[in-house]
């Protein structure tokens, strides 16, 4: 099977009310690059997280600002840079989720970098000046 190359830009506004826009664009774009529906679902679901961590964490929930989502589709992977201009993501700081105890506790949030990670084969935070960017790198085999 072959994929589709091509980039695709998505600029919003920081609100979860466009993360529906989002997951659109991811999919729609997934699917016109012929990847399966596990990756398109990997996908999705990242993009997404990354998004909604950008607009709670980096925006403090402000929609007055935006991010811009950029897919590049390879012959053998999918690059998804994610760029916001907000506060840079804290990755000394960031301690892995303990799941029972949100379970426990019964609070939802806090899965997001952790479930990043596990549908990505790679994810990257680079902070330049003003702007912060998340990468997150999903290889393509024939096989799947």
């Amino acid at each position: 099977m072959s994929y589709a190359s091509g980039i695709h830009t998505l600029t919003i506004p920081s609100a979860t009310r466009c993360l529906r826009e989002v997951r659109k664009f991811v999919t729609q774009h997934a699917r016109q690059a012929k990847l399966t529906e596990k990756h398109i679902n990997a996908l999705t679901l990242a993009v997404d997280e990354a998004c909604a961590n950008i607009i709670e964490h980096a925006y403090q929930q402000n929609p007055d600002h935006e991010l811009t989502i950029t897919m590049t589709f390879e012959s053998k992977r999918v690059v998804v840079k994610i760029r916001d201009h907000g506060l840079p993501f804290n990755r000394e700081g960031y301690q892995r989720p303990n799941v029972v105890e949100l379970s426990r506790k019964r609070r939802s949030g806090g899965l997001g970098v952790d479930i990043m990670r596990r549908m990505m084969d790679k994810v990257e935070y680079k902070a330049h000046e003003n702007m912060n960017e998340v990468r997150l790198i999903k290889f393509i085999r024939q096989s799947e």
